[in-house]
């Protein structure tokens, strides 16, 4: 049981190599006068798409001319104009040579006079149906399943909020900082995506990592009968690094890219999968201390120094990584 429980803390801290990898590629297919489209594929350079991963059209649109190309953030743009013969509801679009990608990748389709359709493509199905009368969930479907992964794959949040449940003890003191977390990352969210806010993406990310390792300090200096100031103020430090994540998150749903006609209902819904997501990992770290303390009680504190110090050199690693690179 020792060893099991080790041994999963250890994958836990292994897998996060680089952070926020959940970077959806996005393909927007927008009908710009009768039969005249413009489609826009934002190509991250990471995720294990390959240069032969290319848009599928409908079968009666063609592709006009040379597209025109541009680097934005880590992603590779490319606008094409394209004709098409009639309706496209009831047909497919989608990406070939997608199968071995590690990333999943957003739909977004503007036909005229009809309302958005925001569609997901993955390796297991890189193909969907243009629909003739969408469904109305389906923007905020999309756009919740996106914030889940993004939390639980965008690895420098998950490693704060997994530090968070190490430091404190007590399920309401964890709430209360869990929650102010959550209040505060979702005020630079909206602020900075509805353009009210807005800092530097790279010294942000930067300052993220930073409060990872100072979490993991904590940890590793923490004693009982001296409470660390994380411990005596929990939801003061948790919102204060709490506002700085949340333009890292904006940053990550800037890259995705939100439907112009659906931004509340985006926004709100990849929030709630933001926060979804984080219970899980609440959840989680929960029932692994708790199994370490029935089963194994006298492994706890040696366990607890181990992901401190694999915390602390990984968001130390991130630091260096996004400072001098």
């Amino acid at each position: 049981m020792i060893r099991s429980l080790l041994l999963l803390i250890g994958i836990l801290l292994a897998a996060p190599l680089h952070a926020d990898e959940l970077r959806p590629g996005y393909l927007e297919f927008t009908e710009k006068s009768p039969g005249a489209w413009t489609m826009v594929w934002k190509a991250p350079m990471r995720g294990g798409l390959t240069p032969q991963t290319q848009p599928v059209l409908p079968a009666h649109c063609k592709i006009e001319g040379p597209p025109t190309r541009a680097v934005s953030g880590i992603a590779l743009v490319s606008t094409y104009a394209v004709a098409c013969r009639g309706d496209v509801a009831g047909s497919m679009i989608g990406l070939s040579n997608f199968e071995a990608a590690q990333t999943d990748v957003l739909v977004r389709v503007q036909p005229l006079g009809r309302p958005v359709q925001a569609l997901r493509l993955t390796p297991a199905a890189p193909m969907v149906e243009i629909k003739a009368r969408p469904d109305r969930w389906q923007v905020a479907r999309t756009y919740f399943v996106t914030g889940v992964e993004h939390i639980l794959f965008g690895y420098d949040h998950l490693l704060f909020v997994v530090s968070l449940v190490l430091l404190l003890s007590g399920f309401w003191t964890i709430a209360k900082a869990v929650t102010a977390f959550t209040v505060a990352h979702s005020i630079t969210l909206i602020g900075t995506t509805l353009g009210f806010l807005g800092l530097p993406q790279r010294p942000v990310e930067s300052v993220i990592a930073l409060s990872i390792l100072f979490l993991a300090v904590e940890i590793v200096k923490k004693r009982p009968d001296q409470p660390r100031l994380s411990e005596r103020i929990p939801w003061v430090v948790a919102f204060g690094f709490g506002l700085l994540h949340g333009f890292g998150f904006a940053g990550a749903l800037n890259e995705i890219g939100l439907p112009e006609s659906d931004v509340p209902t985006a926004l709100l819904t990849f929030n709630l999968g933001v926060e979804a997501g984080q219970l899980v990992i609440v959840g989680v770290s929960l029932a692994v201390l708790e199994l370490l303390r029935r089963f194994a009680a006298a492994q706890v504190q040696p366990a607890l120094r181990l992901a401190a110090y694999g915390i602390g050199t990984i968001s130390a690693f991130w630091f260096i990584e996004r400072t001098f690179a």
